[in-house]
């Protein structure tokens, strides 16, 4: 058993952390930014998060820290500039919760980074690799690798182990953002022109992420070490459709419209990123999850699509 502290506990991977822990028999604080977050067992408030945050009360005879708290990507950023807004949560938050972390005997730190810390896109049958030169595109990216940058700077100047966690997109109950919007197009039997795709993309279910993370609590192996981690089935943007759809019970609309076209239409209405997201290939290489840390997933991607999908339908 141990006593693990989950920052961001009331999100949408963070309330799950914290279940998956508590089934395994590990003892999980939830680490909240106020008394306003939905209630969680053992909760601790540590206000808004930055460069002055005071975590000591949040790691009060705590092992090791799931860190999912940050500023989350921002489809419609309305900052002309939030890379600051980004960076002073994500990477000086960050840096603040390992110094302190290191200071009160804290183990280890599991971080939740994000794939776009590496990139956006993948070259067709070559998946990014952990060792590969990371080229984030956008404000969110580029803070979540200099998050990355300043754990691996206090691990090295203290004896804080520390473990970055690179998912892709992230689906489940809960899920937002276009994986949402695109699950409700699906079940009102909307026509999508998205039935002409051989693309490739890696996706990792909210189940198989958080069973990862517990991994990464427990194994000595994960110590110092960087890991991308998907559902290990990359699917075209045509073959997900088709599969949420025998998730919703409701057949998929499909039209062949080539790719071309829909980066042309993306160009000339301002969505080029969210088309190319959404029709180009990213793949991501999980061998060294699997390897070192013999884990596979413990959910099918049909089996996660199914879950977000009853999910889904509860609420209407």
């Amino acid at each position: 058993m141990t006593v693990v502290a989950v920052t961001g506990a009331s999100g949408f991977v963070g309330q799950r952390v914290v279940e998956d822990l508590t089934r395994r028999g590990h003892v999980a604080i939830s680490v909240v930014r106020g008394p306003s977050a939905p209630s969680a067992p053992q909760a601790r408030v540590v206000g808004d998060i930055g460069a002055q945050t005071d975590w000591a009360h949040a790691l009060e005879g705590v092992e090791v820290v799931v860190h999912c708290a940050a500023r989350a990507h921002v489809m419609h950023e309305r900052a002309r500039d939030p890379l600051p807004l980004y960076r002073a949560v994500n990477v000086e938050g960050t840096r603040r919760l390992a110094e302190q972390a290191a200071r009160y005997g804290v183990r280890r730190i599991v971080y939740l980074s994000s794939v776009k810390a590496a990139g956006e896109r993948s070259k067709p049958g070559r998946p990014l690799k952990v060792s590969d030169a990371p080229v984030p595109e956008d404000a969110y990216g580029v803070s979540k690798l200099e998050a990355e940058l300043a754990l691996l700077e206090v691990g090295a100047a203290t004896v804080l182990e520390t473990v970055i966690v690179r998912p892709p997109l992230v689906y489940g109950p809960g899920v937002k953002g276009n994986f949402r919007r695109l699950m409700g197009a699906i079940a009102r039997g909307w026509p999508l022109p998205l039935g002409a795709f051989d693309n490739r993309r890696s996706m990792v279910s909210l189940a198989n992420l958080t069973d990862f993370i517990s991994r990464c609590v427990e194994s000595p192996i994960a110590a110092g070490r960087t890991f991308f981690v998907s559902d290990g089935e990359d699917l075209s943007t045509t073959s997900l459709v088709r599969r949420m759809g025998v998730a919703l019970d409701r057949p998929s609309r499909l039209l062949p419209v080539p790719g071309a076209v829909l980066s042309m239409l993306g160009w000339m209405t301002g969505k080029a990123a969210e088309i190319e997201r959404l029709i180009g290939t990213f793949q991501v290489d999980v061998a060294d999850a699997h390897e070192l840390l013999r884990w596979l997933p413990p959910q099918t991607v049909d089996q996660g699509l199914r879950e977000t999908a009853d999910w889904f339908r509860s609420l209407r």
